[in-house]
């Protein structure tokens, strides 16, 4: 059955504070999803919270994570604890004539559920792909792929993008009206993430070539 047009709302997901910069659209969610790098994990182990940072690739309506067999994380992961994963992408710091009226610019993701293992080496060598081709496009045609020694032991994990919303706030400042007339500067600064030029591995043999796909490496449009 393909997926709604919109996530699922419950208590946990509504908006309550800014619900003007809200959004349950999936595509939306999506297009914030593609662009960014790094989920942060969050889930409770034994009334213990924890944050963690993480990879991911998506796939349709779910995202997969990855790690070590041996990862205490994963492994209570699998059991099927409540987790939250978030993404956000900053795009720049909103400078206002009054320090309090200071924003930034932003497009962010919370998502609620439960995480399902990944099972059979066929299945995680999909998911596994998935997981590159989100981080570095094209490597995965391009480098030696994952063994089965390797697949064995990756726990792959997969996330439902079912339950949760967007968050996206842009434009210039929201300054009070009598703070108009002050002789102070305000506007935006744009930030975005760039690839910097590629360093070679010391170890590089001379004749090998940097890849196209790194040559023209970049995230978002």
């Amino acid at each position: 059955m393909s997926p709604t047009e919109s996530l699922q709302v419950t208590e946990r997901s509504q908006f309550r504070r800014h619900p003007r910069l809200g959004h349950h659209d999936r595509a939306i969610v999506n297009q914030i999803l593609d662009e960014a790098l790094v989920v942060q994990v969050g889930f409770v182990i034994e009334n213990q919270p924890f944050v963690i940072p993480m990879g991911y690739g998506r796939e349709g309506d779910r995202l997969y994570l990855h790690g070590a067999t041996t990862s205490r994380m994963l492994k209570s992961l699998e059991q099927g604890v409540d987790i939250c994963v978030s993404a956000t992408l900053l795009d720049g710091i909103v400078i206002a004539r009054s320090l309090f009226h200071h924003a930034m610019n932003y497009r962010s993701v919370v998502l609620f559920g439960q995480a399902t293992l990944v099972e059979g080496e066929a299945a995680k060598m999909q998911a596994l792909k998935v997981l590159s081709e989100h981080i570095t496009p094209g490597q995965w045609a391009y480098a030696r792929t994952p063994n089965p020694q390797e697949v064995k032991g990756t726990t792959v994990l997969s996330f439902p993008i079912a339950e949760g919303s967007a968050k996206i706030r842009s434009g210039g400042p929201n300054d009070s009206a009598a703070d108009y007339a002050l002789p102070v500067w305000a506007g935006q600064l744009p930030l975005k993430l760039t690839s910097g030029t590629p360093i070679p591995d010391a170890k590089l043999a001379a004749e090998i070539t940097l890849p196209e796909n790194l040559t023209h490496y970049q995230r978002g449009a």
